[in-house]
């Protein structure tokens, strides 16, 4: 079960991993500039496609303003190239089967779900700046309308 929770202003953890199409991503490629990291459970949920498409349909306003978007889940590389491929989205996946960089960014650990506590995905987004600095870390969120949030967070809206 996880304890780390990222506040603003700690760095960022450091990280290396696998994008839908076997490309590698680390967290040294976002230096530079700024980067969002969400963390979702599962590929082609309704939860997580809901929140996939509002960070697409977002993501014009948020590149222009520095930002990097990448989805981090512990989906497999199939499942990734799937879901960007049927819902359109135009920013990487990342595959994190063993939630290791979600344990690292605090997005595992105990949950509630349907009554029952259970060790899982806390669906939350790290927002990281160009060096490498946490400026907000957003946990349990909710995937309806956490976007237009973000977008308020970054002085977008």
């Amino acid at each position: 079960m996880t304890t780390n929770r990222l506040e603003p202003g700690d760095s960022a953890p450091d990280f290396s991993l696998t994008d839908q199409d076997g490309g590698t991503v680390s967290s040294s490629d976002l230096l530079g500039t700024g980067a969002i990291l969400f963390f979702y459970p599962a590929a082609m949920t309704p939860g997580c496609t809901t929140e996939a498409c509002d960070f697409r349909d977002s993501l014009a306003p948020i590149q222009a303003a520095g930002y990097r978007v990448l989805g981090v889940s512990r989906d497999d590389l199939p499942k990734l190239r799937e879901f960007r491929e049927r819902d359109g989205l135009t920013y990487d996946l990342l595959s994190d089967p063993d939630h290791a960089v979600h344990e690292a960014y605090g997005a595992w650990g105990e949950k509630v779900n349907y009554g029952k506590k259970i060790e899982g995905v806390i669906r939350s987004t790290i927002i990281i700046d160009a060096e490498g600095v946490v400026r907000h870390a957003l946990y349990n969120v909710k995937a309806t309308g956490h976007v237009a949030r973000i977008r308020k967070l970054l002085g977008l809206d």
